[in-house]
């Protein structure tokens, strides 16, 4: 379990070493932000000197469709009927993950009747991160969520080895694995 757990680890580290290298999104730059400089920088970046306009003219010719687009905000999303289906597999995608979380919590010598509900609690702290990050991605950017989620999940990371390493010394050592546990999959849907 301790290899599959730094696995993950491992990954954010180097994405969170090579992240700083990428340019933003051009189609993010552009469409999002109205930054056109940016957006041909970025593609510059991508492409090198190759003939990326042809690309650069399609983004326009779909920023001038969503010219007259109302961008909706996450309550106004919940109430549109036809984004229920979508809704309902990302919901069901969410709670179906937290059935893979079960063994590191019986790993952390938690009571087995008081699992379901651990399992129950981080899929709401999921959903409730994801809606949040939904609300905050256009204003902070995909990289600064991206760069402090890897950090954070890092942090995280290393804190659950270390927990469930001295959960035989400790009494309440069990809580402080699932309390990071569940900060780690906030933090996860909340950022990456």
């Amino acid at each position: 379990w301790n290899l599959l757990l730094s696995f993950p680890g491992v990954m954010a580290l180097i994405q969170l070493l090579f992240l700083p290298f990428f340019p933003e999104s051009p189609p993010y730059l552009l469409l999002q932000k109205g930054d056109k400089d940016g957006c041909l920088r970025a593609m510059k970046q991508l492409w090198g000197e190759a003939n990326y306009h042809a690309e650069f003219d399609d983004l326009m010719k779909e920023k001038a469709t969503k010219k007259g687009t109302k961008i909706m905000n996450v309550l106004e999303v919940l109430r549109e009927p036809s984004v229920y289906p979508q809704l309902i597999t990302v919901l069901l995608l969410l709670l179906s993950l937290q059935l893979c979380g079960l063994k590191i919590f019986q790993t952390a010598n938690l009571q087995e009747s008081i699992i379901p509900y651990v399992s129950l609690g981080v899929a709401v702290s999921e959903l409730i991160s994801v809606i949040f990050c939904s609300s905050i991605i256009e204003r902070l950017g995909r990289k600064v969520l991206l760069r402090g989620g890897y950090l954070v999940m890092g942090s995280l990371l290393a804190g659950i080895t270390i927990t469930l390493s001295l959960q035989d010394w400790y009494f309440w050592m069990p809580y402080c694995s699932l309390c990071l546990i569940i900060l780690f999959a906030v933090v996860f849907a909340a950022g990456p």
